[in-house]
C-alpha cells in the first residue's frame, strides 16, 4: 500500500468524520472505498451496482397496475407532444 496526502474542505472533513463514527470505520477507509468505487470498478460492475440500487425502487406502487401494460402505455403516450 502506498501513502498519499489529500487536503479536504472543513465541510467535507466534518461529513466524513461523522459518517466514519456512525459506520465504525475511519475517514481513510471511507476515502479508499470511495476511490475504489468511483475510479477502479469496471463499467460492468458499475452498471450492476446501479441496477441493483434501482431494482424494486417502485415495487410498492399500486397506482400503475400491471407494469408491462404501464410501460406499453408510456411508449404509446403523446406526453412529449403535450409538453411543447
Amino acid at each position: 500500500m502506498r501513502q498519499t496526502q489529500v487536503q479536504l474542505e472543513d465541510e467535507v472533513w466534518n461529513h466524513l468524520e461523522a459518517r466514519a463514527k456512525r459506520e465504525g470505520t475511519t475517514i481513510e477507509e471511507l476515502a479508499r472505498q470511495a476511490i475504489r468505487d468511483r475510479y477502479c470498478s469496471s463499467d460492468r460492475e458499475e452498471r450492476r451496482r446501479a441496477m441493483m440500487a434501482f431494482v424494486g425502487i417502485r415495487a410498492d406502487r399500486d397506482d400503475i397496475g400491471d407494469s408491462t401494460e404501464y410501460i406499453r402505455e408510456l411508449r404509446n403516450d403523446d406526453r412529449l407532444e403535450r409538453l411543447k
